[in-house]
């Protein structure tokens, strides 16, 4: 699936679970704060994207040559 796509996904269910706590604010200070976990990590992905290795991947090495090949022939 699209980066983008999933990024737009994780915008619009922030903007509902802000929207929500808006119009139905929670009872007491411990139902705020179980809303905010799941909303920072949807505004988070939805900010940076999905997370790529940060480590460099090393280029595959060259294929090893085989014993009747000796390089580029002219016919």
């Amino acid at each position: 699936m699209s980066s983008i796509l999933i990024r737009v996904v994780c915008g619009l269910l922030f903007a509902a679970m802000a929207l929500g706590a808006m119009v139905h604010p929670p009872a007491n200070l411990n139902q705020g704060l179980s809303m905010l976990l799941p909303g920072a990590m949807l505004l988070n992905y939805a900010i940076k994207g999905p997370r790529r290795s940060t480590i460099p991947k090393k280029p595959a090495p060259a294929p090893a040559p085989t014993p009747g090949d000796s390089g580029p022939t002219q016919v």
